[in-house]
C-alpha cells in the first residue's frame, strides 16, 4: 500500500509558519483542513483550456513556450498548485510544487504511432522548455520515453500499419519527432529520450543496477534503464545512486486523446496511455487484454510511480482511428485538460472533448467497455491507498468517475496574458545633479504595480551606464530605486531609458524616459530640479 505522507514530515514547524505567513501554504491548508474535517469527501481539481491556437508559439524572444501549455500551468498555479518546487519569487513556484532543480523528469508520450496517433510534439517542446526554465536553474535531465511493445519510434517514422517509414510527428511542423527535439530544438545534454521497446523482453532481479529491462512486480512490471545522462531509473524505487535509491524522479503523462479499438478499451487517455508502459512479454498480455485493463491501470498509477501530472493532449483528437490517420479520421479541437486524478482527467476528456467530436456512444464513459475498466481503475487505486504525496506534489487523494467530485477549472488559451497589465508611478523621471567627481548621486523610487489575479514576475533592462536600478527584477507589485550617478560626466542634458518587462503582461514590455541634467559642481541644486517630467 502506498504511504500517504504527513504535511511534518516534509515541512518543518519552523518553516511551515514562516512559509503560512507569506501565503505559500493556504490553498494546501485548506485543503487538508477539510480532508481532516470531512474525510469521506472527495474534490479533484481538472484542469482544462481551450481556444488555442493553431500556431502557439508566442514569444519571438522564447520561441519553445507554447501558450496552451502556459495557460494550463499558470492555471494550475492560480489554484495553487505550482509546477516548480521552489521558494523563488515566480508565479509558477511554491514550496509544495512539481518539479525540483535536480529532479529526473520523465514524460511519457505516445510513440506507438506517428501522425495524429501520437503525442502532439509542439505541446511536448514546450513542457520541456518550461522544466528548463526552472527558477533556482534546472540540473537534473528531461527523458522522453515510450514503450511501443515493438511498433515505437521517436524519431515518428514507424512503418506498422502505415506501409511506409516517412517522418510524420504530429506537430505543424512534422519532421519535429522528439528525437528531432532531442537533437536539434534543444540540443542539451539535461534533455535526452529512451526507447523501451529493444529490452521490452528482459527481465532483471532486484540487484541489478546496469542492465536495461524490465523488473516484475506482482502482475505488473516496469522498466530499469541508464538514461543518456548516466543517470540510473528504476521506475518504482527511484533513482539508483550506488548505496540506495533517491526520491527525485517525476514523470508527467502525456497521452493523446483517441479512439483505440471496439470492444476492447476503447478510448486511449491517461490511464490507458500510461498502462502501455508495462511490458507485454512479462506474461500477463492475455489478462490485460482486456479483464484486467482496469485493474493493471490502476496498479501502474498508484504501486509503481504515480505520474505528478496527466496532461491530455487533445491538440488533435483521432476520432475514427488508432493510427492518427487518414486525416479525415481526425479532428484539430485544440484543447488540453489536465489533473493529478487520472481517472477524473479520463472521464472528462471523454465526455466533454472526444464524444461531442463524433456522438459515437462507444466514446461516452457512461458505455459499458469503458465504464468498467474506468471503475476498476477508480477502485484499485483507492484500495491500494490513493495516489497522494506531498513529497512528490501530489496532492490528490482518492480519485473519482463521479462529475459532483471534480473541480473542474476553465480557461481559454492566453487568459493569463490577457488579464495582466504592468503600470508605472510615473510617465518619465527628470534628475539635475553636479558633474564634478566628488557629485553626489541622486536616488527616487518607480513604483511598478502588476494587475491581474497573480503575482507575476518582472525584469527591469537600462540604456546607460549612469542609471541604477535596485532592485533590478521582482515579482508583482513593487518598488525600484532609480539612481543616477552624474561623476565623470561632463555638464549638459543627458537621456536615458529604463525598460520594464513582464512576460505576461499584454503591455509588456513597458518604458519611460529619464533625463538628467548636469551642471557645474559650484551650482546649487534646488529640491525643485528633480521630479517627474
Amino acid at each position: 500500500m502506498r504511504r500517504n505522507e504527513n504535511f511534518s514530515e516534509n515541512v518543518s514547524r519552523r518553516d511551515f509558519f514562516r512559509k503560512l505567513a507569506g501565503g505559500l501554504f493556504v490553498p494546501y491548508v485548506a485543503a487538508l483542513t477539510r480532508r481532516q474535517a470531512h474525510p469521506a469527501v472527495i474534490l479533484n481539481d481538472v484542469f482544462w483550456v481551450k481556444d488555442i491556437p493553431d500556431s502557439p508559439f508566442y514569444d519571438p524572444s522564447q520561441p519553445n513556450l507554447h501558450i496552451g501549455l502556459d495557460s494550463l500551468l499558470y492555471k494550475m498555479a492560480d489554484a495553487g498548485l505550482k509546477f516548480y518546487r521552489s521558494t523563488a519569487s515566480h508565479s509558477l513556484a511554491g514550496v509544495l510544487g512539481l518539479i525540483a532543480p535536480d529532479d529526473v523528469v520523465l514524460i511519457k508520450v505516445n510513440a506507438q504511432w506517428k501522425y495524429r496517433g501520437a503525442t502532439n510534439s509542439d505541446l511536448v517542446r514546450g513542457l520541456i522548455q518550461r522544466i528548463l526554465d526552472h527558477p533556482d536553474g534546472f540540473t537534473g535531465e528531461v527523458v522522453i520515453f515510450e514503450n511501443g511493445q515493438g511498433r515505437g519510434s521517436l524519431a515518428c517514422d514507424t512503418s506498422a500499419a502505415y506501409g511506409d517509414s516517412s517522418v510524420h510527428a504530429n506537430a505543424n511542423d512534422e519532421k519535429h519527432s522528439f528525437l528531432y527535439l532531442v537533437n536539434n530544438v534543444f540540443n542539451d545534454p539535461r534533455v535526452s529520450a529512451f526507447l523501451l521497446d529493444p529490452v521490452r523482453g528482459i527481465f532483471i532481479g532486484a540487484n541489478d543496477h546496469t542492465t536495461n529491462g524490465y523488473r516484475r512486480y506482482e502482475n505488473v512490471s516496469y522498466p530499469c534503464f541508464t538514461t543518456s545522462g548516466g543517470r540510473r531509473v528504476e521506475l518504482r524505487e527511484g533513482i539508483w545512486l550506488g548505496n540506495g535509491h533517491s526520491q527525485n524522479l517525476k514523470l508527467i503523462n502525456v497521452p493523446v486523446l483517441k479512439h483505440h479499438d471496439t470492444g476492447g478499451s476503447e478510448i486511449t487517455v491517461s490511464l490507458k496511455h500510461y498502462y502501455g508502459v508495462v511490458s507485454m512479454d512479462d506474461g500477463h498480455s492475455g489478462y490485460r487484454h482486456y479483464a484486467g485493463l482496469g485493474e493493471t491501470c490502476g496498479k501502474m498509477m498508484a504501486a509503481v510511480v504515480t505520474p505528478v501530472l496527466n496532461i491530455v493532449d487533445a491538440i488533435w483528437v483521432s476520432h475514427g482511428s488508432l493510427t492518427g490517420y487518414p486525416a479525415a479520421t481526425t479532428f484539430r479541437a485544440n484543447q488540453l485538460l489536465a489533473s493529478q486524478d487520472p481517472v477524473a482527467a479520463d472521464y472528462w476528456a471523454a465526455k466533454y472533448i472526444l464524444y461531442p467530436i463524433d456522438g459515437n456512444f462507444r466514446h461516452h464513459p457512461d458505455f459499458p467497455g469503458i465504464e468498467r475498466w474506468l471503475a476498476a481503475s477508480r477502485d484499485t487505486i483507492n484500495s491500494l491507498g490513493g495516489l497522494k504525496s506531498l513529497e512528490k506534489g501530489i496532492v490528490v487523494d482518492r480519485v473519482t468517475k463521479s462529475e459532483a467530485e471534480m473541480n473542474v477549472r476553465t480557461s481559454s488559451a492566453g487568459d493569463f496574458l490577457r488579464q495582466a497589465r504592468i503600470s508605472l508611478s510615473s510617465d518619465g523621471l527628470s534628475f539635475v545633479a553636479a558633474g564634478s567627481a566628488g557629485g553626489k548621486a541622486q536616488e527616487r523610487t518607480l513604483a511598478i504595480t502588476v494587475s491581474g489575479s497573480m503575482s507575476f514576475a518582472w525584469w527591469t533592462e537600462k540604456d546607460v551606464d549612469w542609471l541604477g536600478l535596485s532592485p533590478a527584477s521582482g515579482m508583482g507589485n513593487g518598488k525600484i530605486g532609480v539612481r543616477v550617478d552624474a561623476s565623470g560626466l561632463a555638464p549638459g542634458k543627458y537621456t536615458g531609458r529604463i525598460t520594464i518587462h513582464c512576460r505576461e503582461a499584454a503591455n509588456s514590455p513597458l518604458s519611460l524616459p529619464v533625463r538628467l541634467t548636469v551642471v557645474e559642481g559650484r551650482r546649487r541644486i534646488s529640491r525643485n530640479s528633480l521630479g517627474k517630467f
